[in-house]
């Protein structure tokens, strides 16, 4: 993937687009894919980096949904455990198996959420990752050794699926370019254009030059998350909202704290929401909470009401209690919930997703997951080339490999998440010994990772390599930002930018950092 040769491809206006694509998150990217794979002319327009948003944020879980199942959501489970099966066959190298454990403290607990997993086991079926089991109080210490041991009884272990997000998300970027779409990141949508009333395609500024586009297409796709409104107040100035967007907050912590290869799972906290303290890349995330929002700023904060929350329900389930010095990272997302009323609990709204489209033609989808973005995306496309009178092609994405495929990733050691690129890179270092020097002696990312990531994963900038393309800002955002001169001057060479880009860009992102970091109380 080259953004130069994306954006010659949008500036020669050799004929018009099929589709259009508005955002580049996994809604966004799942429909490129889709619409590529299926033949059609496809381009999507992202105004920051892919997965900027809710899509590098999540819980890193590819799973059924256990909270769906409690409120009695049987289709959005059954739904979610297939296309959970589906995601580890198309993308093994990034999404497997993880065990979780839920601790038990009162004699109802174990009857009570055994008989919740086997249901959980039996609508998976054959998409099933392990069934689950009783655990006695001895079996719980084996897996959570560092689990609150006053008043355990013991547990009920289950299975489910985690993933990295972001990666997954140049992933797909890098699948939907391979068939054949065209993907921008830095092209903010800034209308929606008309011919006789109906939407025909867009106009977009590049951000980095500033020049100005025009997109002509069949249909134009709103797939922005939390910024569906906006957009479809751009086609639409009198559009009702419909997004009731919630924020999600998760605390980073060393590993030493869940040591082991098992998750905790608590099915309820005091604000309802199911907690998960989740072993990632040698860390753990702690996650997440629930809370209606207003604002919808790129870069969300977490609030002090929600990073106490997590320390003080981490500190009832674990033995060893953390504290603010020991969160290495913060990160807050916000979920992009359909609501038809205002003063709706987010945490009653269904994750569904849900398609609309305006008197103009212009189709918007919001809610929904990761775990089903595939078929979120097949059913988006299946209505966009119906409206757009395009020739009827088939979902092809059931069986169709992500960008990486491989099934035996681990081999490449600490480049497993690369997959099939990893060979690459090995060889990129082979050529250049200095390609494989560390960024930080206390972390693994080396800096071919940082020369792949420009040359073919379109990383424009030190936060879409340091958040991103790596994991290093959510890992430990205070080490990535000792890495960032070191990142900004390599990729300054790619790109062939002066010594004052280097400067504002270790500029901005300092100042990203201090929102991940959390100040002594």
């Amino acid at each position: 993937m080259n953004r130069n040769e994306m954006v010659r491809r949008l500036g020669a206006g050799d004929q018009p687009w099929e589709l259009v694509i508005i955002g580049g998150g996994a809604t966004g990217l799942g429909a490129a894919v889709d619409a590529a794979s299926r033949g059609y002319r496809t381009l999507l327009l992202e105004q920051h980096d892919f997965a900027k948003g809710t899509s590098s944020r999540s819980t890193k879980l590819v799973h059924g949904g256990v909270r769906y199942l409690r409120q009695g959501n049987i289709p959005l489970v059954m739904e979610a455990l297939k296309e959970r099966g589906i995601l580890r066959n198309n993308a093994p190298h990034l999404v497997h198996d993880l065990q979780f454990v839920v601790p038990n403290y009162d004699w109802w607990e174990a009857p009570f959420y055994g008989i919740g997993m086997k249901v959980y086991d039996i609508l998976a079926g054959k998409h099933g990752f392990g069934r689950s089991r009783k655990l006695s109080r001895a079996r719980t210490l084996e897996h959570i050794p560092t689990i609150e041991t006053k008043g355990l009884r013991g547990g009920v272990l289950y299975y489910d699926g985690q993933f990295d997000d972001a990666r997954l998300a140049i992933n797909l970027a890098q699948t939907a370019a391979a068939q054949g779409a065209t993907l921008i990141n830095y092209m903010r949508v800034t209308d929606v254009m008309k011919s006789d009333g109906m939407s025909d395609g867009v106009v977009a500024v590049d951000l980095e030059t500033g020049e100005r586009y025009e997109a002509r297409a069949r249909a134009v796709i709103n797939a922005t998350g939390v910024y569906a409104d906006q957009v479809r107040r751009m086609d639409d100035p009198e559009a009702r909202s419909m997004i009731s967007p919630s924020q999600g907050v998760h605390i980073v912590l060393d590993g030493s704290f869940l040591p082991g290869n098992s998750a905790i799972m608590v099915p309820h906290t005091d604000d309802g929401r199911v907690l998960f303290a989740i072993p990632w890349h040698e860390r753990v995330i702690v996650g997440t909470t629930d809370t209606p929002v207003e604002d919808i700023p790129l870069e969300p904060q977490p609030l002090e009401e929600e990073l106490n929350f997590l320390l003080e329900h981490t500190a009832r389930y674990l033995t060893k209690d953390p504290s603010r010095a020991d969160v290495l990272s913060a990160f807050a997302g916000l979920r992009p919930l359909v609501s038809a009323r205002s003063d709706q609990d987010t945490s009653a709204l269904s994750r569904d997703h849900t398609i609309t489209i305006s008197r103009s033609g212009m189709i918007t989808i919001a809610g929904g997951k990761w775990t089903t973005y595939r078929k979120m995306a097949e059913d988006l496309i299946d209505q966009a080339s119906t409206l757009a009178q395009l020739d009827e092609r088939p979902c092809v994405t059931r069986n169709l490999n992500i960008h990486g495929f491989h099934r035996n990733a681990e081999e490449f050691g600490t480049l497993k998440i690369y997959g099939a690129d990893a060979p690459a890179i090995e060889d990129m270092i082979r050529e250049d010994p200095r390609l494989g020097d560390l960024l930080h002696p206390d972390r693994p990312t080396v800096a071919a990772e940082v020369v792949w990531a420009v040359r073919h994963e379109m990383a424009r900038t030190v936060e879409d390599v340091l958040a991103r393309r790596t994991r290093n800002l959510l890992l430990d955002a205070r080490k990535s930002l000792e890495m960032a001169p070191l990142v900004a001057r390599i990729i300054a060479e790619e790109l062939q930018k002066e010594s004052s880009w280097i400067d504002d860009q270790l500029m901005e992102y300092e100042t990203l950092v201090r929102g991940y970091v959390l100040d002594s109380p």
